[in-house]
């Protein structure tokens, strides 16, 4: 064995003992920048190179939102793979992957807190877990969310990231849609306010459920909205659609939504609405 041999060996075992974090670095999903992951964090998971508002979970989520202490409520209890649904892999192997790569029990978690001193109750779903898809889960902690709001006389604020519903329940997904409108009316039968943010993505069958039917609808910047895909709406209308047009600033302008609002200003804008439609409901 040369020296040069048993040089590079040495340097090797050096550079390979030396502890090095794996996530030092975190690279921007549109502009594709290497920025340290400190810093990312450090700004909410917003590109400081290009605004870029990446994709978090409901517990980085409740930490920029909450002033402090929070209570998550208890995760809903529903029949697991009611259909014995298999397709590559068996449904409960899916939902093992989901739970043990987000430390989540389903794509949505609900947590009671307070937002500017004022009391909430925050529904925060979350695309990493299975594409954030709706099913019974889902729905089961949608609707503890609004027996919590009501229960509180709080306003229910729900972040919506979905694919759409959960092909794996068939129809048991789809009838979430009417369930979660119902409980939305109840809240609107209480007077209680009711505020969605959409972000990055929100479409199918949340679009056409829950995600809409806000009394104030927000979005985060260049969130991808939409029911269909626009390659799929070319294709059924036979027309060539605008660019751009299923994202927040798009929709901001034609009418679809309140607000767009930078992941920065959401604490702030969140507790200014909330004061304002709760002392309008202590007024009438």
């Amino acid at each position: 064995m040369s020296w040069i041999t048993r040089t590079r060996q040495q340097l090797t075992g050096f550079l390979a003992r030396r502890d090095t974090p794996d996530n030092l670095w975190t690279k921007c999903r549109n502009c594709g920048a290497m920025v340290y992951t400190k810093e990312w964090e450090d700004n909410a998971s917003v590109c400081p190179r290009c605004e870029h508002h990446d994709r978090i979970g409901p517990k980085a989520r409740f930490g920029q939102l909450f002033d402090g202490d929070y209570r998550v409520l208890p995760p809903a209890s529903v029949a697991e793979d009611p259909l014995k649904f298999k397709d590559q892999k068996k449904y409960t192997e899916r939902l093992k992957v989901a739970r043990s790569g987000t430390g989540e029990p389903e794509a949505m978690m609900v947590a009671d807190g307070r937002i500017m001193g004022q009391r909430a109750i925050v529904g925060v779903q979350d695309f990493a877990f299975m594409g954030g898809s709706m099913g019974m889960g889902v729905g089961e902690a949608f609707l503890a969310g609004v027996d919590a709001a009501l229960a509180a006389q709080a306003p229910y604020i729900v972040f919506t990231a979905a694919g759409g519903a959960r092909m794996q329940e068939g129809i048991l997904s789809l009838m979430q849609m009417p369930r979660t409108t119902v409980g939305i009316q109840q809240l609107n039968e209480a007077g209680l306010p009711y505020i969605v943010v959409l972000t990055d993505p929100t479409t199918g069958g949340v679009t056409a459920s829950y995600a809409m039917l806000g009394d104030v609808q927000i979005a985060e910047p260049n969130a991808l909205i939409g029911f269909a895909g626009q390659r799929v709406i070319e294709q059924t209308i036979r027309e060539k659609l605008p660019e751009g047009f299923q994202r927040a600033e798009y929709l901001l302008e034609h009418g679809m939504l309140d607000m767009v609002v930078h992941r920065r200003d959401l604490k702030e804008t969140l507790g200014r609405l909330i004061g304002l439609l709760m002392a309008r409901r202590l007024a009438a």
